[in-house]
């Protein structure tokens, strides 16, 4: 399910009116492509469909330069993970039972590729090998004439059948692509080709124009004079076309054709016209100067589209996560820490006041919390922030390794040491050393540490003699270490020397006020890594996440916002419920912790550590979600993970 603030219907007429523009942008593209970048535009558009339409796959297949019966692999575009093709691949060994329906010019649609029929034992073994789910494949002609070519866009991650109407704008796309490519082979003239593309643009409601520059005359598709609500007998200029753009675009479009006719490079433009019925209409606009030849003037040809439906959206989207629009980290001395509330200001405070001291520094809080950031902001702002902050998780070693680690080792000091090593004390000597999960540190070498913390001495492994280090010390836990204390699990000289400056960071659920400011953080952060932009948040997505008691705190929102970028096509952020818990909104903080984490285990089938583990999914630390699920009275193994018991 996608939580989403508004009706359905707002979705997909978004989702509409941006592949709709796709479409005529590719027909405006292919217009006067020049030979040379045929291919290059043909794999642009291939990717630009298949993230239009949240596919993975795309290949065009040609007729063979030196064997016209085969075709082979020419044009594709995949998704990373997907396995890597071979350098040459032949349509006649891959894929036969589906060769032989399309060079009959038939179309081949197949949702589950695993249910293909018995005759395409090959080609299913094909899908198989490279990730298809479903493949839908287009024959590649022109005029009626024999078939050169194949394309083909297909879904890896789960399978998918494509609407009808989908389906014929997806075959007008493959037209595109065979006249470009027929185009490219025997350079027919630009009028033949803009008769056929013309067909595209139509399919998405739009409309193509071409001005000429000397003239001022404006030749016009009979959509072209809908769109501006004027009638096809009464003629175009370029006067007369400025006369209906509404007062206040009027001066910008008309720079906008002046510079493309001067530079030829590409224009884009959106403007209102005043058609008139008195309506006013918004009007999206390309055009590419294409330069004349035997003394023929210069052309501006293009393409237009009715957005106002689009614009209207876009407007009524800004208004509603404009006030959450506004400057991320309060400060930049914490750029890496964002929040504004209460209790994340005083541990800004408490950052400011140790950070100009050696003094050792116990920063606790749970898994998630952010404790790494705040130990680099206090080295950043400290004498030693010229040298890199050296980090130690003590968790992630095992206790016959973690010695070496942290005080090095001399070479022969045990069985395997075959090279001499130096420890985290010495690499970290003029600068600070961060020891996360501090909490579990194995007891036989906390002595060693208390010295080394003390007296800023200690003895590598297999070496008698003493080294001397100038080091501050940060230490992080999300553990009680006063309780390790009094179990016998934490030297209680060590806890003091530790616990001279303390700071405490807050749960993600005592300052909710900050949700916000992070969750547009992480947008901003992971969009740009994932080539999307988001523009807004919906309210009611922003409440839940608010009400959400993120027991893997900032760690856990990160990766639902990750996730939520992953399955958003539009410019709206999308998450699904399994991402978000609802029932936070309805219930007390234990249950709804108790309910989450039921639910997580429930999906991994009980197991807790590994990879798609429910430690993974939330966001923290095999041995946090143990203590965790002890504290909510949750069992470490269930036959049956029930979310409502």
């Amino acid at each position: 399910m996608v939580l989403a603030s508004k009706p359905d219907l707002t979705t997909e007429l978004q989702d509409r009116l941006r592949f709709e523009m796709l479409i005529a942008d590719l027909s405006l593209r292919f217009v006067s492509v020049p030979a040379d970048r045929v291919d290059r535009e043909i794999e642009g558009a291939q990717r630009a469909i298949c993230e239009c339409l949240g596919l993975e796959h795309s290949s065009l297949w040609q007729a063979s330069t030196q064997n016209p019966d085969e075709l082979v692999l020419t044009h594709l575009y995949r998704d990373p993970e997907l396995p890597v093709p071979p350098t040459r691949m032949s349509a006649t060994q891959f894929f036969p039972w589906l060769l032989s329906k399309l060079m009959t010019g038939q179309v081949v649609s197949v949702p589950n590729t695993a249910e293909g029929p018995p005759e395409a034992s090959t080609d299913r073994e094909t899908w198989r090998r490279f990730g298809m789910k479903s493949t839908l494949s287009f024959p590649l002609s022109v005029g009626g004439g024999a078939v050169f070519g194949v394309v083909s866009f297909d879904a890896a991650r789960k399978p998918w059948s494509c609407p009808e109407p989908l389906q014929k704008r997806l075959q007008l796309v493959a037209q595109v692509f065979a006249n470009a490519l027929e185009r490219k082979r025997a350079e027919k003239k630009l009028r033949e080709s803009e008769a056929r593309l013309s067909l595209a643009a139509e399919s998405a409601n739009a409309g193509l124009w071409t001005l000429d520059s000397e003239t001022g005359h404006i030749w016009a598709t009979d959509k072209t004079y809908e769109l501006l609500g004027l009638s096809p007998g009464e003629g175009l200029n370029l006067d007369k076309f400025l006369d209906h753009i509404h007062i206040e675009d009027r001066e910008t479009v008309s720079h906008v054709i002046q510079e493309a006719v001067r530079t030829g490079d590409d224009s884009r433009v959106e403007y209102r016209i005043q058609r008139p019925d008195g309506s006013v209409r918004w009007i999206g606009a390309r055009g590419r100067k294409q330069a004349g030849s035997d003394g023929e003037p210069d052309l501006l040809m293009g393409v237009i589209i009715d957005i106002t439906q689009a614009k209207y959206v876009e407007l009524r989207l800004n208004a509603e996560s404009q006030y959450l629009k506004e400057e991320i980290a309060i400060d930049g001395r914490f750029a890496d820490i964002v929040g504004q509330s209460v209790s994340l200001k005083k541990v800004f405070e408490q950052i400011e006041q140790v950070s100009p001291t050696d003094s050792i520094v116990l920063i606790t809080g749970e898994t998630g919390t952010g404790k790494e950031l705040v130990a680099r902001a206090i080295h950043n702002l400290s004498r030693r922030k010229e040298r890199v902050m050296v980090k130690v998780d003590c968790s992630s070693l095992p206790p016959t390794l973690i010695e070496s680690e942290l005080f090095g080792r001399e070479k022969g000091a045990y069985t395997g040491a075959l090279t001499k090593q130096i420890g985290r004390f010495e690499l970290a000597h003029g600068s600070t050393l961060f020891l996360d999960e501090i909490g579990e540190l194995p007891l036989e070498l906390q002595a060693k540490l208390l010295r080394v913390v003390q007296e800023g001495q200690f003895e590598r492994l297999g070496s008698p003699r003493t080294v001397s280090v100038d080091v501050r010390v940060i230490a992080a836990t999300n553990r009680d270490l006063a309780e390790r204390v009094e179990e016998g699990l934490f030297r209680r000289d060590l806890y003091y020397r530790l616990n001279v400056f303390s700071i405490h960071l807050p749960p993600l659920r005592e300052r909710r006020d900050d949700i916000p400011l992070l969750t547009w953080r992480f947008v901003r952060e992971l969009e740009r890594k994932m080539g999307k932009k988001i523009e807004s948040i919906p309210k009611k997505t922003m409440e839940m996440l608010q009400a959400y008691p993120w027991p893997g705190n900032v760690r856990e929102l990160r990766n639902a916002v990750e996730q939520g970028l992953i399955v958003s096509n539009g410019p709206e952020l999308e998450l699904r419920s399994r991402d978000v818990g609802e029932t936070a909104l309805l219930t007390s903080l234990k249950r709804v912790e108790r309910q989450h984490i039921l639910a997580v285990l429930e999906r991994t089938g009980g197991r807790v550590k590994g990879t798609g583990g429910a430690a993974e999914i939330l966001g923290m630390k095999p041995t946090t979600l143990y203590t965790m699920m002890q504290r909510l009275g949750i069992p470490s193994r269930h036959s049956k993970y029930d979310a409502s018991n």
